[in-house]
């Protein structure tokens, strides 16, 4: 039996992203076959592809199959599995190998789907919404009352999902900055649209957050740009604020500012907090599993819905690339991996 899959043929441009057959095998002892029914489109794959991102240099080498995150079917059990049975619906955080009509996965990185839920929704909670859970609760531990900043991409995958469960807890304010043309998402999900490109951002935080004699500034920013962004975005902090960064790829002046921060974090009792979604889950799977179940039951509930931007077939990959890379699509690109 044959199946489909795209591999990264070299690390570049989307042209590298090339749709192969090959001979579909048996899963190992210890593995779940999937049939995956949806991949998500993300910047990590982006990154991957281009092979900038950490994930890439631990690969090291071409060709490979990317795409983080899975929602699909169990095709097929090794022979020492047992906690799963086939049919079920399952999701997972894969890394790597997502962007397949079939993946193979050990039985302990499964998490069984509710009954019911679309498959394009549950993509968009695994690799998106975990990450902005785990930051707001796992890293800055927010608070009703607080108030926040998302500094990048505010109408993003990321972002919606900071918003939505940032109103969850009955913020005071939530800032997101986006392109004139987005500011109808932020706001729609209860967030203050903030247009980086015609306001400084320091000044408009500043000017929007002055009042009742409160201190000016944020509790907290989740920072997806990086590099000279964090500078900004540790400023605007109140005292005890807490940067968390994400998504960013180095810089050069990345070290140099994080000198300054650890001569200065001392004294104005902020805190730099660096997140990644996958270092956290091997460090402590049993959160990534707990976490995404409670996601799972707030989609259940009707109390998040992810904005699905497009959904494309398997072997539109390069243009799902192209659109994300352009800002053309608002929310999440799906991969429709098998009907």
């Amino acid at each position: 039996m044959k199946y489909k899959h795209i591999v990264i043929s070299q690390f570049g441009g989307p042209e590298n992203l090339l749709l192969v057959e090959d001979d579909l095998r048996e899963p190992g002892p210890n593995e779940v076959r999937v049939k995956a029914l949806s991949a998500g489109v993300s910047f990590a794959d982006i990154l991957m592809r281009q092979g900038v991102h950490p994930e890439s240099w631990n690969l090291g080498r071409t060709p490979f199959t990317p795409g983080w995150d899975i929602v699909g079917v169990v095709d097929k059990l090794g022979n020492k599995v047992s906690s799963w049975h086939i049919g079920q619906i399952v999701t997972a955080l894969p890394v790597v190998g997502g962007y397949s009509e079939y993946i193979f996965m050990s039985s302990n990185d499964l998490v069984a789907v509710p009954i019911g839920l679309d498959p394009a929704d549950v993509v968009s909670l695994v690799l998106n919404y975990v990450t902005a859970y785990q930051m707001l609760h796992r890293c800055a531990h927010i608070k009703s009352g607080e108030s926040i900043l998302i500094n990048g991409g505010a109408a993003g995958g990321v972002g919606t999902a900071l918003l939505q469960l940032g109103k969850l807890v009955n913020l005071d304010k939530m800032f997101g900055t986006a392109s004139a043309e987005k500011h109808g998402i932020v706001s729609d999900l209860g967030g203050i649209p903030i247009d980086y490109k015609s306001v400084d951002l320091d000044q408009e935080i500043i000017k929007l957050t002055s009042h009742n004699d409160n201190e000016p500034g944020v509790d907290a920013v989740f920072d997806g740009i990086g590099g000279k962004s964090f500078k900004s975005s540790y400023e605007i902090l109140r005292s005890g604020g807490r940067l968390v960064a994400y998504g960013g790829t180095p810089t050069a002046d990345l070290g140099d500012w994080l000198m300054m921060f650890t001569m200065n974090v001392v004294s104005d009792k902020k805190k730099f907090i660096l997140y990644s979604i996958q270092t956290l889950k091997r460090l402590n799977p049993a959160w990534f599993h707990e976490d995404l179940v409670l996601l799972l039951d707030l989609l259940k509930q009707g109390k998040i819905k992810p904005i699905i931007g497009a959904k494309m077939p398997l072997d539109d990959a390069a243009k799902a690339h192209e659109l994300l890379a352009n800002g053309s699509v608002k929310g999440k690109i799906v991969l429709i991996c098998n009907d």
